[in-house]
């Protein structure tokens, strides 16, 4: 894209030039635009024929991607995030006792099975859709025990404490203090992938006096919509809290979470989803200046050696396949040469391939290959040869549990695989001797670690506190915060001073 002299101004005594500022309203094939500081990227005769007046062409800095943003979801997204910031002033009047009324009134609108009914009926309607364009569902289905965990989740905010005004730090000078304290961050983003049941974990930030907008997967908008409808809007309404302390987004335009993610009103913008799809969406949030929360690849790995006790394999393989979610083991790690490793670990798959009624698929990589030729790929599953890169694969399975299996020679081995192709989320050693269990969870860069089934890795199960999201560790350690992101998390900290004298000086 060339600069034109007559769009540039400057004075002799001020050799740089300075471009005006104009509007951008179309945009032309082989026009070049700029990323990256010193790099360019052509627009492509698509992308130059849909433009139009009004739309918003957003530049990813970090690979040059161009994200056309419609002006119709351009100003939905705006208009959503006019509301939430409106929300977050009135919230600081709000006495708690409205956002508790909240989630219960939230809580009982989903208990309600007139309610319900007509959220079940929607989620219906998305899950026929989404199986005749051939996408998994597992995810997307509102069953009775998704449902029974959103009602939990409400429950649990319910019932907690909010974090606003809670004094983390206290410095005590004498005859004067200084106390650091929780306070609301503001408005918070989300987007996710199509999963009903975040809804009731997002609205967790109510409770520290924050508001919210939300963006979810095209697939689950319907569901999405009647929860709004239904159960959010009334709930907001018989607590008497703003109507835009909770935001949904209505287009099911994809741009709408990166326009979502690029307004720099946002204090907090959390994505989850596909490991793609959230680090573009990191990136745009970044360069407009918005913290993030990114919870996106998944997929945890189990590093077994022969001192573990007979079955134990088999039994945590078994139990960590229950369902897809990020925290389902998909790689296994098999230190040695015994063959009951291997076969305990194929069993576990079958097992529970047999609870859904499916077959189980194996991916042997590498040197596990050589295990085509025993007694143990005799199994009822369907066996895939691999290379050992493909370790770094998650397996987006819906109905049929998926998992790759190495053999390596040493566990030194199999730390190096892990800290090398994984995305560094979760590990599980199971093994008999306890010294080499510390040595492997010591040694694997990951934020969730343990010796049994991975399942564990969820903020309500395992630590009483609905998530928002997990974070990985593929992209550096987190600052100063756990891997398990709450509603409970998302504060901001003030510093406030008492000086009883008047005439304290410095």
């Amino acid at each position: 894209m060339s600069v034109y002299p007559e769009h540039m101004s400057h004075s002799p005594s001020d050799p740089t030039p300075t471009a005006a500022i104009g509007e951008l309203t179309r945009l032309l094939p082989g026009m070049e635009i700029p990323f990256g500081g010193r790099r360019i990227v052509r627009v492509d005769e698509v992308l130059a024929a849909e433009f139009t007046a009004g739309d918003r062409l957003i530049v990813v800095q970090s690979d040059g991607s161009l994200i056309r943003v419609p002006a119709a979801v351009a100003e939905s997204v705006e208009g959503s995030v006019d509301r939430a910031c409106t929300a977050f002033e009135s919230m600081r009047g709000v006495e708690q006792s409205r956002v508790t009324e909240f989630y219960r009134s939230f809580a009982d609108r989903l208990e309600d099975e007139t309610t319900f009914a007509t959220i079940a009926r929607a989620n219906e309607r998305d899950v026929r859709i989404a199986r005749e364009k051939g996408r998994a569902t597992g995810r997307l289905v509102l069953d009775g025990k998704m449902r029974r965990g959103m009602i939990e989740s409400l429950r649990l905010w319910q019932s907690m404490d909010s974090s606003i005004g809670r004094t983390i730090e206290r410095v005590d000078h004498g005859d004067w203090t200084v106390e650091a304290i929780c306070s609301p961050l503001g408005v918070v983003a989300f987007v996710f992938e199509g999963r009903p049941n975040v809804f009731a974990d997002a609205t967790g930030v109510l409770r520290g006096g924050n508001s919210t907008v939300m963006r979810i997967g095209s697939d689950a908008l319907g569901t999405a919509l009647a929860i709004m409808d239904v159960a959010v809007a009334p709930a907001l309404d018989a607590a008497g809290l703003p109507a835009g302390a909770v935001e949904l987004i209505r287009e099911p335009d994809r741009a709408g979470g990166h326009a979502l993610f690029s307004d720099d009103r946002i204090s907090l913008a959390v994505a989850r989803g596909s490991g793609t799809a959230v680090a573009q969406l990191g990136a745009v949030a970044r360069q407009s200046g918005v913290p993030v929360s990114l919870h996106g690849t998944g997929g945890a790995w189990m590093i077994a050696d022969d001192s573990a006790p007979e079955g134990r394999l088999r039994d945590c393989v078994s139990a960590s396949l229950d369902r897809k979610v990020c925290n389902t083991v998909n790689v296994i790690v098999l230190v040695g040469d015994d063959d009951r490793l291997a076969k305990e670990a194929i069993e576990g798959v079958v097992e529970a391939a047999k609870r859904r009624g499916t077959t189980g698929v194996v991916h042997l990589l590498g040197d596990a290959a050589t295990l085509l030729n025993t007694e143990v790929a005799q199994h009822d599953v369907r066996i895939v040869e691999g290379a050992v890169g493909d370790s770094a694969t998650e397996w987006e399975w819906d109905e049929s549990p998926e998992v790759s299996v190495l053999v390596v020679d040493r566990v030194d081995d199999a730390i190096d695989l892990f800290n090398e192709h994984s995305p560094r989320f979760v590990v599980s050693a199971i093994v008999g001797d306890p010294d080499l269990g510390r040595s492997i969870l010591d040694r694997c860069d990951a934020p969730f670690i343990g010796d049994g089934f991975t399942r564990w890795v969820d903020g309500q199960y395992a630590l009483r506190r609905p998530e928002l999201g997990l974070s990985n560790w593929e992209g550096g350690r987190l600052f100063a915060r756990g891997g398990i992101l709450s509603g409970d998390g998302v504060f901001t900290v003030r510093h406030r001073a008492t000086t009883p004298d008047a005439h304290q000086r410095r």
